[in-house]
């Protein structure tokens, strides 16, 4: 019949308006392709309620699921990066800060925040993968220090949840300097008793998985996050062997010893909570 001909029935096609669903009202998940409804995605915490999969968050997210109410006090916020050695690649070092300000997110790649978990006062540092892939430079070495410090000072257990892709290159041996710093300054935390977290998330790489972040008292890993040093390929070409299936992944870690239990991210707070209540005990 003619009226299921557009062009016979004399219609423009330009006039048939196409219905389409908002952005973002649906997701494919990047781990079972299965279409997720965006807000069913949105409330179980960017995980993927059909397989599990873990989309990275962002870090006021992150502390906004973790802490009690959602709340709680920053410090150093204001603090920037300074270009010590005028570097410059593609871009200078200060045009790549400035860019990473604009977004809005955060001065530098991690928050350091006071907050509690359960009423237990806590001090929490989360890196911002957003700025410069979670870099470490000296104001992140110096923002996790003083909050190790804090921990210290109020006798209350310290968390750091790690977003990286390593030590920032263009702060070259003074990024590096920062390995030791934040060291140094968990070994008085140890020598106190008072409790050390480390979270590692997806990825957790370089300087940062050489330094504080496998030193916790617990290392914690959300599922199959990627956590390692070098690339793969960086040490396949090195070691001139193929690596094993599932290599640097946390369920590798775990089964090697370098990670000691896996938690999904619904599960992150009330864990967390239980592991601290067990191996801390609050001044009176």
């Amino acid at each position: 019949m003619s009226w299921f001909n557009r062009e016979k029935a004399g219609i423009d096609k330009s006039d048939v308006k196409k219905s389409k669903a908002p952005e973002g009202m649906w997701v494919k998940c990047q781990g079972c392709s299965e279409t997720i409804l965006g807000k069913e995605l949105e409330a179980n915490l960017q995980v993927c309620p059909k397989c599990g999969y873990h989309y990275r968050i962002s870090a006021r997210k992150r502390l906004q699921a973790l802490l009690d109410g959602g709340t709680w006090q920053e410090f150093d916020a204001g603090m920037t990066s300074v270009d010590f050695l005028e570097f410059k690649d593609a871009k200078s070092y200060r045009e790549r800060i400035d860019v990473a300000v604009a977004k809005g997110g955060s001065k530098d790649a991690v928050i350091c925040v006071e907050g509690t978990i359960e009423s237990l006062g806590v001090q929490v540092s989360c890196f911002d993968f957003s700025f410069m892939g979670g870099s470490m430079g000296s104001v992140v070495g110096e923002k996790i220090t003083r909050s190790i410090e804090r921990g210290l000072e109020q006798n209350q257990p310290v968390i750091v949840i790690s977003a990286s892709g390593g030590a920032r290159m263009q702060e070259s041996i003074l990024s590096l300097m920062q390995m030791a710093k934040t060291s140094a300054a968990l070994a008085k935390l140890k020598k106190s008793g008072i409790p050390f977290i480390s979270l590692l998330t997806d990825p957790t790489t370089g300087g940062v998985t050489a330094s504080f972040a496998m030193l916790g008292d617990i290392n914690i890993s959300e599922p199959k996050a990627l956590i390692g040093f070098a690339g793969p390929r960086v040490i396949e070409q090195t070691i001139r062997q193929k690596l094993p299936e599932g290599f640097q992944r946390a369920e590798y870690l775990l089964d090697h010893g370098m990670v000691d239990v896996i938690i999904p991210r619904t599960e992150m707070r009330e864990k967390i909570a239980s592991i601290l209540k067990m191996l801390h005990r609050p001044a009176a």
